[in-house]
């Protein structure tokens, strides 16, 4: 028998899932990534070690959600990058029009803590009028708060 501790993480497949649902329902898919070491991503535009990215079709090419990794190429301030995250760094993964999606825990082999939610804001923009990776436009709140990651059950 297979101890809960010791079983394959759902995370890779709740990602799978919640980009399908993004896909198929017309929205951009975003995930919000907290950078360490292992994750390849062009470091200019990691902003307090984290990193929100846009992983649709029209953002993205040789797009992979493997169960150990995202791999694709972005183009960032119109350079194409090679983008390579591991799944348990993966913070959360969002619709940008609705904010909705699905918020992880930090695995427990994480030092950094924060919640999830506070890990899905705003980055900076590389405005060279391409699909943007690191460009969150998530709705606002009246007020002009940071955009709220909602829940889908």
């Amino acid at each position: 028998m297979i101890d809960a501790k010791d079983s394959p993480s759902t995370r890779p497949y709740l990602i799978r899932a919640l980009y399908e649902w993004c896909t198929d329902n017309g929205f951009t898919p975003f995930i919000a990534v907290l950078v360490d070491e292992r994750v390849r991503v062009p470091n200019e535009y990691v902003r307090d070690g984290e990193i929100v990215l846009n992983i649709s079709f029209d953002a993205t090419s040789a797009l992979k959600l493997g169960n150990d990794y995202i791999e694709f190429k972005g183009r960032f301030g119109g350079v194409a990058r090679d983008i390579l995250v591991p799944v348990d760094r993966v913070l959360a993964i969002y619709a940008r029009e609705n904010g909705q999606g699905m918020a992880f825990p930090l695995l427990a082999s994480s030092e950094e803590s924060g919640s999830a939610a506070d890990q899905a804001s705003d980055k900076p923009k590389a405005g060279d009028g391409e699909p943007d990776p690191t460009k969150p436009e998530g709705p606002r709140p009246a007020g002009g708060g940071r955009p709220a990651l909602t829940r889908v059950k």
